[in-house]
């Protein structure tokens, strides 16, 4: 790790101003860790964008690298776990918010919030996937430990043409679902069904007030968007369904009743994403590898260099991103 390397910087100034720059770092900007890793790829996150934009204040450590995961080769290791050369992943754990992130050249983190890339998977693919990828594995997961299946009936996926949204998607329709994709760009349409969407739903259509209980559209789902969405979703969910909510795109608050709840057995799985067990994650992201289509996956990806992270950054909090964006990083 000689000399300098690149890296994005958000920082702000004594007036709390916000900027953010291709910048160079040096070994001694990193932090404590008892892994240092080269990072070869790393991805454009909802957070990211935050933290890019200052749009809400996802960033509690200045200055700060964005980059919520990354993935990588090992050069220095002083875990028993991990030895020079291995390749890994890391989601979450704070990355990118308060410990230096994946959108530079190398990062020192704990051995604990590594895993090995699966087989079958190179760098990049699991940055296509990456944490939005990882996340709706999670939340099938969740949805299939609660005891649901395609023959309870579609599944409605919201925010669909979003990272989070793109993969669930394709994991749900390849698990045999129905899926109901809604989407604020009706122009996204054909992407949506070349993913397995079998319908599209216009995002007006769950944005205003929900009712109490509304008609039974769907048995299961995922929710990237929060708010009214996530509170139609629910009181369109049939009885004994389950709705997994991981994102929050919409809005924090829940604007809904417990109608679904106590009247029709609804349930709401929260998924986090950022501090699961190793052994978890290594679960999910073994199934991953197995179970994504890798043509779809790269129609639904597109790689930029390091420099153009930045504008890829403020495009995802505009909501202008379709799909993935890998960042190649060295």
């Amino acid at each position: 790790m000689a000399g300098d390397f690149p890296a994005v910087v958000v920082d702000r100034d004594a007036d709390k101003k916000q900027s953010v720059s291709l910048a160079r770092l040096t070994e001694t900007d990193l932090m404590e860790g008892d892994v240092t890793v080269r990072v070869t790829h790393s991805s454009v996150n909802y957070k990211d964008g935050l933290a890019v934009t200052g749009k809400l204040p996802v960033v509690r450590r200045w200055p700060m690298v964005p980059g919520v995961d990354f993935t990588g080769e090992v050069v220095e290791s002083r875990s028993p776990d991990f030895a020079v050369g291995d390749k890994v992943i890391l989601n979450g754990w704070g990355v990118g918010e308060v410990h230096l992130g994946g959108w530079s050249r190398y990062a020192r983190v704990k051995s604990d919030w590594l895993i090995r890339l699966p087989d079958g998977l190179t760098g990049a693919d699991a940055m296509a996937l990456g944490t939005a990828g990882y996340t709706a594995m999670l939340s099938l997961m969740a949805i299939e430990k609660h005891g649901l299946s395609p023959a309870d009936g579609p599944a409605v996926i919201t925010g669909a043409a979003g990272g989070v949204g793109s993969v669930a998607v394709m994991l749900f329709a390849r698990a045999g679902y129905q899926v109901v994709a809604t989407t604020g760009r009706p122009e996204e349409a054909d992407y949506l069904k070349s993913l397995g969407a079998a319908e599209i739903v216009e995002r007006s259509e769950l944005s205003g007030p929900a009712k109490p209980l509304a008609k039974e559209r769907w048995a299961t789902g995922v929710d990237n968007v929060g708010s009214t969405t996530l509170a139609n979703v629910l009181s369109m969910t049939k009885a004994d369904g389950a709705i997994a909510a991981c994102g929050n795109a919409g809005g924090m608050e829940l604007p809904s009743s417990v109608a679904p709840f106590i009247l029709r057995g609804v349930s709401l799985l929260g998924i986090n994403s950022v501090s699961v067990p190793r052994a978890k994650r290594e679960i999910a992201w073994t199934r991953l590898a197995a179970e994504i289509d890798r043509g779809k996956l790269a129609a639904m990806t597109h790689t930029v260099p390091l420099d153009e992270a930045i504008d890829r950054g403020r495009a995802i909090a505009d909501g202008r991103i379709r799909g993935r964006v890998v960042i190649e990083v060295g």
